[in-house]
């Protein structure tokens, strides 16, 4: 893809942006908007949430103020913001009227492209500048207030440029956003297939001709003729986690690796690459974490990750922190690996006992009802070769996915960036009248990233 780029460029005297087009102004940001400041009420005016994607109506999950007769005007165009820098990025143009929190900062353009203005306010830049004007107690949780806000520097195009950039950078957008989304449905399918692989092999077997008989489970149905069913009880011990690791208490080394729930729920396995760690102030001979444990996530906000597990592959001790199980296999009867694999499979049986409404659990008891088939020892490391054989196929493919992912969102922060600081010159784009393959966004990526 060839972009041009302005020949004449003016230096200027902000950190974050060092020269625009000799044409473009550099000018302070409360010159282009007026500050809403207009309270209102959520039964006038439908509260609105302020993400990362955007101003969208309020979430189901969103924290909700019993203030409702205390918020702020929102109307379509309008550009809101979060002042607190833990919420880096939640930002966006509004299409709808509404209301906010106090806590954000709402601005109505008056002499900027909306479009424009929503790039531009949403660009990387942009971002760590606004932070970079705050002030607070602590490193990751400042505040930027308006009077901070509306003397900060910013590049101006002239207004038919602003929207030259704002319509090069939909249509270039709208194809990236749609290539990245058909890539993590990919994703998603073959996760699917990676779960199908671990459920053949755990409840039917490696032979396709055996012989099968009811298990008597629900959820397992028919099994191989030779195999057992026991109850999981039988098979391993159970210990609930009631450590409780804060995030500012982990250490990036130390002498036990501290097993935090909100570390382990987003990983397969705790390996080498797991870097969390506490020392001797939280030991407990309890909680102890072997290799070969299974830990089980046992609280959760969404049903989906109640009951996801992650295999303990580490020689060092671990410590298992609260909202998680361990299940310590018996290795004379199971492979631990094998029972990692089954856990994949009967965690869906255990979401059935899930209960609560925004956080859900389940308890040691409900561990207790759960069956699982198991074939012999030599059978079942088997089955673990086999399934570690085939899920590393689907997971390097994933994993290829994944970096070609990472390539694009980089390719269109820098595009965003670019365009809106007078890096690139769109004024000359024209929207092909044909269809461009997405198969091109990534080529436009690594050739983009090659020139740059």
């Amino acid at each position: 893809m060839a972009i041009n780029k302005y020949t004449y460029r003016k230096p200027l005297k902000i950190d974050w942006l060092k020269n625009i087009p000799d044409h473009w102004k550099e000018v302070r940001l409360g010159s282009l908007f007026n500050q809403r400041k207009e309270k209102v009420s959520d039964t006038d005016y439908p509260p609105l949430s302020v993400t990362k994607n955007g101003v969208l109506p309020q979430l189901e999950n969103a924290a909700k103020s019993n203030d409702g007769d205390n918020r702020k005007l929102v109307l379509k165009g309008d550009f809101a913001i979060n002042s607190r820098s833990d919420r880096k990025g939640s930002s966006g143009v509004s299409i709808y009227d509404g209301s906010v929190s106090l806590i954000y900062i709402v601005l109505e353009p008056v002499s900027i492209e909306p479009r424009y203005s929503e790039y531009l306010l949403k660009s990387h830049y942009f971002k760590e500048e606004y932070y970079r004007y705050g002030r607070g107690i602590v490193e990751d949780l400042w505040t930027t207030r308006y009077s901070e806000m509306k003397n900060m520097i910013i590049p101006s195009a002239p207004k038919p440029e602003q929207t030259a950039i704002a319509n090069f950078l939909d249509y270039k957008l709208e194809k990236i956003d749609r290539f990245i989304s058909k890539k993590k449905q990919l994703i998603k399918l073959l996760n699917e297939q990676k779960a199908a692989i671990i459920n053949q092999a755990v409840t039917k077997g490696l032979n396709p001709n055996a012989k099968m008989k009811p298990s008597g489970i629900e959820w397992l149905g028919d099994i191989p003729e030779h195999w057992e069913v026991i109850k999981l009880t039988g098979v391993c011990s159970f210990v609930r986690g009631n450590s409780s690791f804060k995030k500012d208490e982990l250490l990036s080394n130390g002498k036990y690796v501290a097993l935090q729930y909100g570390k382990t729920y987003k990983v397969d396995e705790v390996n080498e690459e797991y870097k969390f760690y506490v020392n001797d102030e939280f030991y407990k001979d309890s909680q102890i974490v072997n290799y070969g444990d299974v830990i089980f996530i046992s609280t959760s906000e969404t049903i989906e990750d109640l009951g996801h597990s992650a295999f303990y592959s580490r020689n060092d001790l671990g410590l298992l922190g609260g909202e998680q199980m361990l299940l310590k296999p018996n290795n004379d009867i199971v492979n631990e690996k094998y029972l990692y694999y089954s856990s994949k499979v009967f965690s869906k049986e255990l979401q059935k006992y899930g209960t609560g409404v925004k956080v859900y659990r389940f308890n040691r008891n409900d561990l207790k009802t759960i069956y699982t088939s198991l074939p012999t020892i030599q059978e079942q490391q088997q089955i673990v070769n086999y399934i570690q054989t085939e899920t590393t196929k689907v997971a390097k493919t994933i994993s290829t996915i994944e970096k070609e992912i990472i390539l694009v969102e980089e390719y269109k922060t820098a595009l965003i960036a670019e365009a809106v600081t007078g890096k690139i010159d769109v004024r000359d784009f024209e929207i092909p009248q044909t269809e461009t393959p997405l198969a091109m966004v990534a080529e436009e990526a690594v050739s983009y990233n090659k020139e740059n």
